[in-house]
């Protein structure tokens, strides 16, 4: 094999750039980015004709040049963020996004961030305004707090309340509370990073009034209470009420912070689900800080609200840290969005996506899944089809115990294993995630909109059918 033939075979990047197909990627992509992806690839092709033992398959790598730049502009160029469709029942996905936001909030959304708005203007005084003005009336009206504010997660906003009332002094909190969540985020480093001195009171599974009591010094700045949102304990157990430690901190001084992870503004027991402390029971029990996050059972976009005491949420406005953290306009417009839909409670199970999921019956999922199997059954003839039982889970760290009756599509393909269908879907013009079990590919149409029902059929079809 003549290797230095082959690497004469290469064209020149001047000559090739004036080919017909190259001319064509220059209309689209621009020269300069075409010339750079050309060199790129010329570049791969002589380190393939160094490491190649064989003639014609260098020979071919060489034909197939125009064709490997085409791909790779295609590749850079495309957006890497996509829609999927979640089939796997988890409501709350945070691998896929978590909450998802309705249609209608979607298009008002776009309207707004693909032009100009009022995120900072006063358009009743006609000048500068504060962002945090589109919400904090609504935060304030839903919850019975006396104010409200924004950062751009939850626990951000843990850092910048420590930071702004304990820097320097004792935070307390219960030894079963000390909290990690996703991406070993650890209520201890947070607390340490804001400045405070962590002080561990209890023991894992008992924590007693006593324990806060003694442990108050001169030092203590505040109590911190922790929402165990993504896990519980259980059996021989103790805590303390949120209303007991703000009788003993306001009786010393000192104010009560609370983070109850994911913050929900409605009662879940209607729903058929345990109880979950609500936001606003925490504001009635006197808690002078609470903050949790605006993507999970709110059912709204990242962000951490702050909610609480008027003369604390504004001290934190003025700190350094707030600049860092703060929210931009798709959040300040597709949260207010979310929380005008909470002004109309006897709707909010329609019109919040992540509380239809959650409260969508059995038997109402068993018939979507009815109608999704009929479908699939048309379009995927190398396939067995049923309905089984299935259950679903709200995820995203919260309410970890709670398993939701629901329905999937059950898939048995003839001519491959379930992983190798997987494999498949995830590599569809928009992937489905399904679950794998007993080697079948399971579709929970808790998390599949109707909307959805058509597309998840015909790109099936591509690879079943």
């Amino acid at each position: 094999m003549d290797k230095n033939e082959l690497f004469r075979n290469i064209p020149k990047v001047d000559v090739l750039l004036e080919r017909e197909s190259m001319r064509a990627l220059i209309d689209r992509y621009g020269r300069g980015l075409v010339t750079e992806t050309v060199r790129e690839q010329t570049g791969r092709l002589r380190e393939t004709i160094r490491e190649a033992e064989d003639a014609a398959a260098a020979a071919q790598a060489i034909d197939g040049l125009e064709q490997a730049v085409a791909d790779a502009l295609a590749d850079l160029c495309a957006p890497k963020v996509r829609k999927v469709i979640n089939a796997t029942g988890t409501v709350l996905h945070t691998n896929l996004g978590r909450a998802p936001i309705s249609r209608a909030q979607a298009a008002h959304l776009a309207d707004i961030v693909t032009g100009y708005s009022n995120l900072e203007y006063d358009l009743e005084n006609g000048r500068r305004g504060e962002r945090y003005a589109h919400f904090e009336k609504l935060l304030c009206r839903l919850t019975g707090a006396e104010a409200a504010m924004v950062v751009n997660n939850n626990a951000a906003a843990v850092l910048l309340v420590l930071s702004t009332i304990a820097s320097g002094g004792e935070v307390l909190t219960s030894r079963g509370e000390l909290v990690e969540i996703g991406g070993k985020f650890r209520v201890p480093d947070v607390c340490q990073q804001s400045g405070a001195t962590l002080r561990e009171v209890g023991t894992t599974n008992k924590t007693h009034f006593s324990d806060y009591e003694e442990a108050i010094t001169d030092q203590t700045k505040a109590i911190l209470k922790v929402h165990t949102s993504n896990y519980r304990i259980v059996g021989f157990t103790e805590s303390v009420e949120a209303s007991e430690l703000t009788e003993l901190a306001h009786g010393r001084g000192i104010p009560v912070i609370e983070d109850l992870g994911s913050g929900v503004l409605v009662d879940l027991e209607k729903y058929g689900l345990s109880h979950e402390p609500t936001v606003q029971e925490s504001i009635r029990a006197g808690i002078d800080v609470v903050c949790f996050s605006g993507d999970k059972l709110l059912g709204g976009p990242q962000a951490g609200i702050i909610l609480g005491r008027k003369e604390l949420i504004a001290r934190m406005k003025r700190h350094p840290l707030t600049r860092a953290l703060r929210v931009d306009k798709f959040t300040v417009t597709a949260l207010e969005l979310v929380l005008l839909e909470y002004l109309r409670p006897e709707r909010i199970a329609e019109t919040v996506p992540v509380l239809r999921m959650i409260s969508e019956k059995s038997g109402a999922a068993r018939a979507r899944a009815e109608e999704l199997a009929a479908m699939l059954r048309a379009s995927c003839r190398r396939a067995d089809i049923s309905v089984g039982p299935c259950q679903s889970q709200v995820g995203g760290g919260s309410l970890p115990l709670e398993r939701l009756e629901s329905a999937a599509v059950i898939i048995d393909p003839w001519e491959m294993s379930a992983d190798a269908l997987e494999h498949a879907m995830l590599r569809l013009a928009v992937p489905i995630v399904p679950r794998v079990a007993e080697d079948k590919v399971l579709l929970d149409v808790r998390t599949i909109d109707r909307e959805e029902f058509e597309l998840t059929a015909r790109m099936l079809g591509e690879v079943l059918g």
